[in-house]
């Protein structure tokens, strides 16, 4: 683990491999851990960096302050990039990473070669409909309320229990290997900067904007609106790409990580 000093706050990493850099930004409840299953496979050709954002493990936060923001995680990520060497870099981004990764994307195109979004988290305004029938809002967002409440109640397991059966459904949380769920276990408190942290919602504009070249994958098997939400994104960002990786869900570099792996590889050597 390395760390880089940016906006006044070190950011912690790993750095693994040589070539190409590509930095990787996880979502919710991870951190620089969180692409473990996938560093082997695309370290292979590519400098591979995966950060922990701000307030994140190895950080042992305790929820208080007023910088838990989007904003202020997509300004972290942009000076982290500025210092990376040779720019521009490829962006990778999961779920909330993913939304990161798209804004960075979205402000400082100088920046990035290539842009890799992994069902991207978030709301589409009115100006993206999603499909006839999918829900309103990704299954998370409520379910995020609901945790915090049990997070501040003292029921930890409980909490990160209703959070990922809200994504992967009923009963998933069980089959989650202990490694994994010790890494949500470390960022538990995050839900708590997580209820107000001003995330905007993604507009037609929005993703008109995106100029770097883009792919936009799914899990085969993940269900409600984050199923939805890169597709529609995937229409109106000018020449994207898109991948599914089969019988996967949302942590879909964790359940087909050589599958997940191939499809990134390819793209970022087009």
């Amino acid at each position: 683990m390395q760390t880089l000093r940016v906006n006044g706050y070190d950011m912690a990493y790993l750095d693994v491999g040589e070539g190409p850099p590509l930095v990787c930004v996880h979502g919710t409840l991870g951190d620089f851990r969180t692409w473990y299953s996938v560093l082997g496979p695309l370290s292979k050709k590519r400098r591979v960096i995966s950060v922990s954002l701000r307030h994140f493990f190895p950080e042992a936060w305790n929820g208080a302050g007023d910088d838990y923001k989007m904003a202020q995680h997509v300004a972290d990520v942009t000076a982290f990039i500025e210092q990376i060497k040779p720019a521009p870099v490829d962006l990778m981004g999961h779920s909330r990473g993913g939304h990161i990764a798209f804004r960075v994307a979205q402000a400082r195109p100088d920046l990035l070669r290539k842009l890799v979004l992994a069902e991207p988290g978030g709301d589409l305004d009115a100006t993206l409909p999603l499909p006839e029938g999918t829900p309103a809002h990704p299954p998370l967002a409520a379910r995020t309320v609901r945790s915090v409440e049990m997070l501040r109640a003292g029921d930890i397991e409980g909490a990160l229990q209703n959070f990922f059966e809200g994504i992967e459904g009923d009963g998933s949380w069980r089959r989650v290997p202990a490694a994994a769920k010790q890494q949500l276990r470390d960022n538990v408190v995050t839900f708590l900067g997580q209820i107000n942290e001003q995330r905007k919602s993604y507009t037609r504009a929005d993703a008109l904007a995106i100029r770097t070249p883009t792919l936009l994958i799914g899990g085969g098997a993940t269900t409600g609106s984050l199923s939805s939400i890169w597709r529609v994104l995937a229409e109106h960002i000018e020449g994207a790409k898109t991948a599914v990786i089969p019988n996967a869900g949302h942590w879909m570099f964790e359940q087909a990580p050589q599958a997940f792996s191939d499809v990134v590889t390819e793209f970022l050597a087009g």
